[in-house]
């Protein structure tokens, strides 16, 4: 079994500007282990747009490198390659799924696996699902820092890896 695991940061949405990824992560689960190697990840020139108040991630001491960075369908080749044909896997994927969408709205991804779906319906007891309290609770955060060493959360690479690292176990426990 393979299935492709990813992250966006967006913009969030502000009047008159629509929400935007600026960053993309990526890495894949094969047979029930994350494969490092997979790891991929690209920032998105968004211009000088404002970003919501409560998007969250790192974007304003990256502005510089936004700034320059590839538009989202130059990319669309790389990113495809990546994502056709395969399942992919989100922690509560409408906002993955919806930022595909507008990259490829004529496009069909997935099928789609919802880490969020599946752990409440696997752990209907749990206090929190956010996806950072889920590693917590599942002792999963040293295996997920030493994916993305020096990351922490809201950034999309760090994000897809410790989903993965989430499906990976959801995925060995019998629940997909």
């Amino acid at each position: 079994m393979r299935f492709t695991v990813l992250d966006f940061e967006t913009t969030g949405v502000v009047k008159g500007w629509p929400n935007e990824p600026w960053q993309l992560g990526l890495v894949d689960v094969v047979d029930g282990e994350v494969v490092p190697e997979t790891k991929w990840e690209t920032l998105f020139r968004v211009g000088n747009r404002p970003f919501s108040p409560r998007a969250v991630g790192r974007y304003a001491e990256r502005r510089d490198e936004l700034a320059v960075a590839p538009e989202p369908m130059s990319l669309w080749p790389e990113i495809s390659a990546r994502l056709l044909g395969r399942p992919l896997v989100a922690h509560n994927v409408s906002t993955e799924r919806t930022m595909l969408t507008k990259l490829a709205p004529m496009t069909a991804f997935g099928p789609w696996i919802d880490t969020l779906r599946f752990a409440r319906a696997r752990y209907p007891k749990l206090e929190s699902y956010a996806l950072g309290d889920l590693i917590a609770a599942f002792g999963l955060q040293a295996e997920v820092d030493a994916l993305c060493p020096g990351r922490t959360w809201h950034d999309a690479l760090y994000d897809a890896c410790a989903c993965a690292v989430l499906a990976a176990r959801l995925a060995r426990g019998g629940l997909f």
